[in-house]
């Protein structure tokens, strides 16, 4: 067990594992820096993480993935590398801006052909949209995440993984008078432990988007 690790030597080997296992990307590196141009927050997925996610989508076997939290586009391209070609991805965002950086970001890594932006609030989206999906990944409003597994499942098969962002935050959540999102990501793995239709579990991560966290759910 790693004790007393600090924040420096977490951005030390995150650069390292970034390095060695990740290496330089310009469509990606170009979706964070179009980002940041926009004005968007930095809240997108560590390299490490992107590369999970395009991972899990090939051991899964995914040919349809549904993401509901855009923002740039640069989970949205790790997760349309990780399908073949005849697979998609159905990206949910609610801002219009954010969609159309999105859309440019995504074309230019090459998957524009894989990756369908849908814009409007995620739970309007979701349900125009049928089922099944192979892989769902949740990185939007907290506050809805809970409403957001729910219509997952309706729109899943037995199999289908399920992965959402930011189930640690710090630890908030554990505060007794955890409220706002600290409250909804304890309600968040509150759900995913008692839901008789899943089985979960939740990886801490320390890095450069701080001390967080992902969960991670199969389909029965």
């Amino acid at each position: 067990m790693v004790e007393h690790l600090s924040r420096p030597e977490w951005l030390e080997v995150e650069e390292f594992l970034n390095r060695t296992l990740i290496k330089a990307d310009p469509a990606l590196d170009a979706a964070i820096s179009t980002a940041q141009a926009a004005g968007m927050p930095a809240i997108e997925v560590a390299p490490t993480a992107g590369k999970f996610l395009m991972l899990l989508a090939r051991i899964s076997g995914a040919r349809r993935v549904l993401e509901i939290g855009t923002l740039a586009g640069y989970s949205s391209i790790w997760l349309a590398r990780g399908l073949p070609e005849d697979g998609t991805v159905i990206s949910c965002e609610f801002l219009p801006e954010h969609a159309a950086v999105a859309r440019k970001n995504i074309d230019n890594a090459g998957v524009g052909n894989k990756v369908e932006v849908r814009v409007g609030a995620a739970l309007d989206t979701l349900v125009n949209l049928q089922g099944p999906f192979d892989l769902v990944f949740i990185d939007a409003d907290k506050g809805n995440n809970v409403n957001y597994l729910k219509r997952a499942l309706e729109l899943s098969r037995p199999g289908t993984v399920i992965v959402v962002d930011n189930v640690v935050w710090e630890g908030a959540f554990l505060a007794p008078e955890a409220e706002g999102d600290a409250l909804a990501i304890r309600q968040t793995l509150e759900f995913l432990g008692n839901s008789e239709s899943l089985e979960a579990t939740a990886v801490q991560t320390a890095s450069s988007k701080g001390w967080d966290g992902f969960a991670v759910a199969v389909v029965k």
